[in-house]
């Protein structure tokens, strides 16, 4: 599936939307740098984020924290808060790239999260195989359908 990866522009208040090559919208990404979230904290956060705008529905969305990923699919946008269909616990994905960048999760800023996550999405994207991503960590990738989802797009990034 050729996806295209495309950062926001003034006119999307979503982080990322990631796109099919038939330029339909699968994946609604939402970063913030927030620590200590709940699953019930976020299911009200993405009820507020729907309900305060007009905004594509994906078939994926991916809440992601420092220390935390939230990912629905096929939830309702509207009325009561939905919770997520996978709680992740992001520190064993992201600590390799805290690592290499000299931060901790408590200290960075959410543009560098959005950077971070931006090339964690790359490696998806852009990966010969399942090789780099097969461990333990990440099986909720290919698990959720979102590795097959994402794999073998493209990214089109520019910085706001």
């Amino acid at each position: 599936m050729n996806t295209k990866l495309i950062s926001p522009n003034r006119d999307s208040s979503w982080d990322f939307l990631v796109q099919d090559h038939h330029g339909q919208i699968i994946l609604a990404v939402e970063v913030k740098s927030n620590l200590h979230t709940s699953p019930e904290w976020a299911a009200k956060f993405r009820q507020n984020i729907f309900a305060h705008g007009i905004f594509p529905e994906a078939p994926f969305f991916l809440m992601v924290f420092p220390n935390q990923l939230y990912l629905w699919i096929n939830a309702p946008t509207q009325k009561d808060p939905v919770l997520p269909n996978y709680i992740i616990d992001a520190s064993p994905i992201f600590q390799p790239y805290f690592d290499r960048a000299g931060i901790t999760s408590a200290r960075i800023s959410g543009q560098n999260l959005e950077l971070i996550v931006s090339s964690w999405l790359g490696e998806i994207i852009y990966g010969e195989s399942t090789t780099t991503i097969m461990d333990e960590s990440q099986q909720w990738l290919f698990n959720s359908g979102l590795y097959d989802a994402l794999h073998g797009g493209k990214i089109d990034k520019t910085v706001a």
